[in-house]
């Protein structure tokens, strides 16, 4: 199985509450770059993608879902930027035992991207995300345990 975790795109510094902080128009097109390479890559269809309920992680899925063909659109709660890691790799483990999708995307926020990295691949330090940033981890469901596969970013 193959897991993507993104990095929302390029947010606004500024709003009532960190939640509520928008896309910038640099954010928008360097998350469409991001999808675009992904999709060159072979990634066009993906089962189930997982979104952060915060306003800009919304918005990059909305500005890259037409370079995917998701099967299965979801709000998640746990994956905001401070979401346990552990408990957001457990619930991926069980979707896929359950599932069994071939990728999962998740659009969501430092620090969870890295800490959600080094989850699915132990011995790694967690990496840096740049914004709109993508990696791609090959996943062993049943040793649950992956490898990076790739990194991109705009």
């Amino acid at each position: 199985m193959k897991i993507l975790i993104m990095r929302h795109g390029e947010a606004e510094h500024y709003a009532a509450t960190d939640a509520e902080r928008a896309l910038t128009n640099k954010g928008r097109s360097d998350s469409i770059k991001s999808a675009s390479l992904c999709a060159d890559k072979g990634f066009v269809h993906i089962d189930m993608v997982l979104v952060s309920p915060y306003l800009r992680a919304q918005q990059t899925w909305q500005a890259i879902s037409s370079c995917f063909n998701a099967k299965h659109i979801k709000v998640c709660d746990d994956i905001t930027p401070y979401g346990d890691a552990a408990h957001v790799g457990d619930y991926i483990a069980a979707i896929a035992e359950v599932e069994r999708p071939k990728s999962i995307l998740l659009v969501s926020h430092l620090p969870l991207v890295g800490y959600l990295t080094a989850e699915f691949v132990p011995k790694i330090v967690p990496p840096m995300f740049p914004t709109s940033g993508i990696t791609c981890i090959n996943y062993d469901v049943i040793n649950r345990r992956g490898e990076l596969d790739f990194h991109i970013h705009p």
